[in-house]
């Protein structure tokens, strides 16, 4: 079979950098491979990506060495542009892509520039749009969709230009539990029925690691290796909560899927139930610091938020989830008092409207929008001071979420996971009571996942409030207190993750799809059997 993409010694370092992003690339990926990149945040897996399609060096610069081909094409012989019909790349933040307003007209810019006769790029946009079943967005602004259909839009105009070889950055990350599979169904058709090749970075393992064939593992300081998904994720330490409960429980192999882990689950018996609620260390719920009564909101399209009451205690991390465009960024943007509602009202603690960055503060899906000073100690040192506080607590905080060696760094020189740690490090040094986190988990491997997820608990456990809108299910299950359900702008479910979640077909942890409602996560089940 004919090799689609080949690494040959490929290394590379960005300017300025001590170490190397990248370090003795060597493999090939055939035509028609679906293949998954996985690794630590911070590993070089977006680096190795972007060598695919000559971002880097081209655009780079840095010192690179060895060679990268790509449809028999050398990337430092041809320059981005001239590769885009034969790759296709989306980054992790979709919306950096984007060139025009329109959706239907951001997909076929790419068939603009290359030339493609008008009948044929009308119906390429059609069958595209199809495909991703992205139809009822096409005369919207890209600038008022939520991140998810971003997300889907970007995936969509990389596709108009068929590409042989599609590159794609957590193509997951904004989409709903729902959305993700539609996207990986719509990538496996073209694997299987059109031969194209995929590579794709991804955290979320859960979502993917049963459709992939291949997988090229990345970490710091070593060459990446490529292999069967088993081989790599077990080379790596990694893997779906379904793998971590194989790995406690001595489970040989180690199941990737529900489906195996319901079959070694088998050889357990019944477990003993009702599932205890896991042990947040949290104490009782307080006095409300954040209330929103009958709100009503509109974004550019319309009514998104349509009467939601809703309330944050002291003591609460609250999972705020829904389907893409249910209104969640909207809610936590009325929240922190930075999008006026049409009807209703928030209110803090003291009673009067939020004050952002006193009240309450947010970190937004893009943390890059509260990132400017040239060194990521600054960006929490600079708002410490302006409370009054010592800048060198800055340090302290940046070591807590394991990012302390990041210190004198560019902001802009971090991977993507490492950018959204430092932004949540400004928003907390903030001191504000509440905390609101858009999609915070985006980029983090599960070990810097489970250092956020510390902070925020100790955050609440000291009398602070954190509301977290994801997609990210098998964090609610781990880290909330509570679970808020949105659909069509209004509360459908709140409460405990073990009910809100124990009966959904799309918003279920893996360890409730395997031993039933109230099973959330595998330490909670290791605990029962006694390992």
């Amino acid at each position: 079979m004919a090799e689609a993409l080949s690494f040959a010694g490929v290394g590379f370092s960005y300017p300025g950098a001590e170490d190397p992003a990248l370090r003795g690339a060597t493999f090939s990926l055939p035509e028609g491979a679906f293949a998954l990149v996985a690794g630590p945040t911070g590993a070089g897996k977006s680096t190795l990506l972007r060598c695919c399609n000559g971002l880097v060096p081209h655009f780079t610069g840095g010192r690179f060495e060895g060679r990268v081909r790509i449809g028999g094409r050398d990337t430092l012989e041809h320059r981005p542009r001239t590769l885009a019909t034969t790759v296709g790349f989306v980054p992790q933040d979709p919306g950096a892509s984007f060139v025009l307003d329109r959706v239907e007209d951001e997909l076929a810019y790419a068939m603009e520039n290359l030339g493609v006769p008008r009948g044929a790029m009308r119906r390429r946009v059609e069958e595209v749009l199809d495909l991703m079943r992205i139809e009822p967005l096409r005369d919207r602004s890209v600038r008022q969709l939520s991140g998810g259909e971003r997300q889907r839009v970007a995936i969509a105009a990389a596709l108009t230009a068929g590409p042989r070889v599609l590159v794609l950055d957590e193509p997951t990350s904004q989409l709903d539990p729902q959305g993700a599979e539609d996207v990986l169904a719509a990538l496996a058709r073209l694997v299987h029925e059109l031969g194209t090749t995929v590579l794709m970075a991804e955290h979320r393992l859960e979502r993917v690691v049963g459709t992939v064939d291949l997988a090229v593992g990345c970490k710091a300081g070593e060459p990446p290796r490529l292999g069967p998904p088993a081989e790599i994720l077990a080379w790596l330490g990694a893997g779906p909560p379904v793998a971590r409960l194989g790995r406690i429980l001595g489970w040989r192999p180690v199941p990737l899927t529900v489906r195996e882990a319901r079959r070694a689950a088998g050889s357990l018996g019944r477990l003993p139930g009702p599932p205890p609620r896991p042990a947040a260390g949290l104490p009782a719920p307080g006095e409300p610091l954040l209330r929103a009564q009958g709100l009503h909101a509109d974004h550019g399209r319309g009514s998104v938020l349509r009467g939601v009451d809703l309330e944050l205690r002291r003591g609460e991390v609250v999972a705020l989830m829904g389907r893409n465009g249910a209104g969640k960024t909207t809610l936590l943007r009325c929240l922190v008092g930075l999008h006026r509602p049409a009807a209703g009202r928030v209110a803090a603690a003291s009673g009067r409207a939020p004050e952002p960055g006193r009240d309450a503060a947010l970190c937004p899906q893009v943390p890059e929008h509260l990132l400017y000073r040239s060194r990521v100690v600054e960006e929490v040192a600079v708002t410490l001071r302006a409370r009054g506080r010592d800048g060198a607590e800055a340090q302290a905080l940046l070591e807590e979420l394991g990012i302390g060696p990041l210190a004198p760094r560019h902001p802009r020189e971090v991977s993507a996971g490492q950018r959204l740690l430092v932004a949540v490090a400004a928003v907390v040094a903030t001191g504000a009571p509440v905390l609101l986190l858009d999609e915070p988990t985006r980029g983090l491997d599960p070990e810097v996942k489970g250092r956020l997820s510390e902070l925020l608990r100790r955050f609440a456990a000291r009398g602070g409030a954190v509301i977290v809108a994801t997609h990210d299910v098998e964090l609610a299950a781990a880290l909330a207190t509570r679970v808020v359900l949105l659909a069509g702008g209004e509360v459908i479910a709140d409460g405990p993750p073990a009910e809100v979640l124990a009966d959904s077909p799309v918003f279920s942890p893996e360890m409730t799809r395997v031993f039933g409602p109230g099973w959330l996560t595998p330490e909670q089940v290791a605990r029962a059997l006694g390992a």
